[in-house]
């Protein structure tokens, strides 16, 4: 986990001290107040500080004013702090706001501070083949590919992964993150025209820790997002999504990884047409910005700061036109291997995984492949049939060995046989 310094960030958001300085309107405090009661009961401000994350000057500015507006009554004392609850005529009050909003959480920042501090985020990385090749350790990528991926990592600009099936695009573009070794921040919340949008996700934010006690507690530390879709891409994960029990927006997959990085897999495969898609985001990719729509129909400005991965293995030719790969600055090639490296990726496996093998074990497996109908090397193969050759040896109850038997046994496993007695 990265380590956050103890010393303040230039630029980071501090405690806001006065309601005033929140910049959201008092109405959307005042409901989160009355909505943290309506749902618990009661509450004190320690509390309502720890959910709602607001300064304690804040909340007492409003406890006072709903304790002379008759809405709270206290109950009693815990050490110094106040123990209150809201009275009939501020469960009428809240009754009616939660009909509205069910949100109870941190409070939200304002769409202009989040902007501000997205646009302030924006990665940039020193990078070299050497520091490159550290971040693909666990990888065996020749020296072409890195200095064809670096440009592209240094630049923070989308990239475009294509080749056949197989050939570790998928596992480079997971690895990209790791040339980014900084933290940013998230808010909880984002406020927009009185609503709530969701933009903390714990499935996707990791969060780090974080010495700095003056940074306003509606934010969140943590490390660059990585958020990975595939097949599973349709077009309502890229706009917002209304909750309609709590009436509640959910920011769309590419709000969530802003300053970080959002991968395409499997790109052309989508529920969600290759041409929808790209005519979503022809806009946002050329000015990094994105529109969004609230359920009024009122169209709002978010930064559109993530690095797009696009990964597929169809013709890129065939998915877009030549207005949309312009807007994609780095096109990369992934290809089958060689067999010098297919036999390096072979060795890495077995030696990651404590496997012993028989000498030739990799140019039998090549030559094994070829005969089953593969027509090219691919970087998987080593991989799988390491699987298949452990999973077959755990069957059998014996230890886990790369033997021409046990590759012969996987091979014929893993590649599909076509006879005439099959029936195709």
């Amino acid at each position: 986990m990265i380590a956050a310094t103890a010393e303040r960030v230039e630029g980071r958001p501090v405690i806001p001290d006065k309601i005033e300085d929140l910049g959201i309107p008092r109405a959307v405090v005042a409901d989160l107040v009355l909505r943290y009661l309506w749902l618990h009961g009661s509450a004190t401000l320690e509390a309502l500080h720890k959910s709602l994350k607001l300064s304690f000057q804040v909340l007492e500015v409003q406890f006072h004013q709903f304790r002379m507006q008759h809405q709270i009554e206290v109950k009693g004392m815990v050490g110094s702090d106040y123990n209150f609850s809201l009275t009939s005529a501020g469960r009428t009050l809240a009754g009616a706001r939660s009909a509205m909003c069910q949100y109870v959480g941190p409070a939200p920042v304002t769409l202009s501070q989040y902007r501000d501090v997205v646009k302030s985020q924006t990665a940039h990385v020193k990078l070299g083949r050497e520091r490159l090749r550290q971040t693909f350790h666990d990888l065996v990528i020749p020296d072409g590919l890195l200095d064809q991926l670096g440009p592209s990592l240094i630049g923070h600009q989308s990239l475009f992964l294509y080749g056949g099936t197989g050939n570790g695009k998928t596992s480079i573009a997971e690895r990209i993150l790791r040339v980014y070794h900084d933290t940013i921040l998230v808010p909880y919340a984002v406020e927009v025209d009185g609503h709530i949008i969701m933009v903390f996700d714990p499935a996707v934010h990791k969060v780090a820790p974080c010495d700095d006690e003056l940074l306003d507690p509606r934010w969140v530390l943590c490390e660059r997002p990585f958020i990975a879709v595939g097949g599973e891409l349709c077009a309502e994960m890229l706009e917002l999504r209304l909750d309609h029990s709590t009436h509640v927006f959910i920011a769309p997959c590419q709000m969530k990884a802003n300053n970080g990085l959002l991968i395409i897999d499997d790109f052309g495969r989508q529920v969600l047409s290759p041409r929808d898609l790209l005519n979503r985001w022809i806009v946002p990719l050329d000015r990094r910005v994105d529109y969004l729509t609230l359920a009024s129909g009122m169209k709002f400005q978010v930064p559109f700061e993530t690095m797009v991965v696009f990964s597929t293995n169809l013709n890129p030719n065939d998915l877009a036109d030549e207005a949309f790969l312009r807007r994609i600055q780095t096109k990369v090639l992934v290809e089958g291997v060689t067999t010098e490296i297919f036999d390096q990726i072979f060795a890495k496996v077995m030696l990651d995984n404590h496997v012993p093998f028989e000498t030739g074990s990799a140019e039998y497996l090549r030559e094994r492949c070829a005969a089953s109908g593969a027509k090219y090397l691919r970087a998987c193969y080593p991989m799988d049939m390491y699987r298949l050759v452990k999973a077959i040896s755990e069957y059998e109850g014996r230890p886990v060995r790369m033997t021409r038997a046990n590759i012969d046994r996987a091979v014929d496993l893993y590649f599909a046989r076509l006879t005439p007695a099959s029936g195709y």
